[in-house]
């Protein structure tokens, strides 16, 4: 793989495990004033829109599309953004972000679980585990507090719609690196957010209400085109990207990152930082690193 491919991965990787770990508190500010299934498929769909010019930059040869890419890409797009992130909007309207970030940190394990059962090539080695542990474990350190909350009889439908979302992202992010042989990437992420988004909608009615509905909120808005703009459209194609030239268990580790920037981003806004999240830190960064060694070996 050529070294600047490499580089521009890891800087993709980068950009999402930071984007993505801002986006629990953007869900949690956007469904403060919209439902949650109609606010995350009107972010996928609106951000699919957008990509639409994306398509004819530096294009040379005509647009093809197939039944087959298009049964593929919807597939993937229901797995990941409407299981993996409408779930997660849906969850959070019971359960605090920062124990949504927690749950979902389990999503590189449940790439391993998927993999196994699979046939996938990509090879389990013990470092590889070892790392999955030590970035969960910084994890359960960040939120060690809101852990013992998981067993808040409240939260067991959130914590359990929180699992599931984590199969489905992995799910589709197998699917993704398998099928990921597109002469068009731009085209398959927007597709994929586009059938996404729009199961959502089609959802929205049946599970959700409109009454009393907000519409014009100055903040719910800008932190739902925070979403639109990094959290989908430029995070989805950086995540494409880094699964085609990476190994998916190491690029699914961001997942682990992603609690210790809401942790951040809260300390940002007055919240109080310790000395466990130096830790926590450490057990991440650790984490990583072993997740990437191992499958470099």
């Amino acid at each position: 793989m050529p070294v600047q491919n490499t580089r521009l991965a890891y800087f993709c990787y980068v950009f999402i495990a930071f984007v993505w770990g801002t986006t629990y508190l953007g869900i949690k500010i956007a469904i403060e004033a919209y439902p949650p299934f109609l606010m995350a498929g009107a972010r996928q769909v609106v951000a699919a829109l957008l990509m639409l010019p994306l398509l004819f930059v530096g294009a040379r040869k005509p647009i093809k599309i197939s039944g087959k890419m298009l049964l593929q890409n919807a597939l993937i797009g229901f797995l990941m953004i409407t299981v993996g992130n409408g779930v997660v909007s849906w969850a959070e309207a019971t359960v605090p972000s920062g124990v949504a970030a927690l749950v979902c940190s389990a999503m590189p394990i449940s790439v391993v679980v998927l993999s196994l059962f699979s046939g996938n090539r990509d090879r389990i080695r013990p470092l590889t585990l070892l790392g999955m542990v030590l970035g969960f474990a910084g994890v359960a350190v960040i939120f060690r507090t809101d852990v013992a909350a998981l067993g808040n009889p409240k939260y067991l439908l959130g914590i359990l719609a929180l699992l599931l979302a984590t199969f489905g992202w992995a799910g589709g992010s197998l699917l993704m690196k398998r099928w990921g042989n597109s002469e068009n990437p731009t085209l398959d992420v927007m597709l994929q957010i586009f059938f996404g988004g729009l199961i959502m909608l089609l959802l929205s009615p049946t599970f959700e209400h409109y009454s009393g509905i907000a519409w014009w909120n100055p903040r719910a808005l800008l932190a739902w085109g925070y979403l639109v703009v990094f959290g989908s459209m430029l995070a989805m194609l950086a995540y494409k990207y880094a699964l085609k030239h990476l190994p998916v268990s190491f690029v699914t580790s961001y997942a682990y990152i992603n609690p210790l920037i809401a942790v951040l981003l809260g300390a940002f806004f007055g919240e109080p930082l310790h000395i466990w999240t130096l830790g926590s830190f450490l057990l991440i960064a650790g984490g990583v690193f072993l997740v990437n060694k191992g499958k470099n070996r």
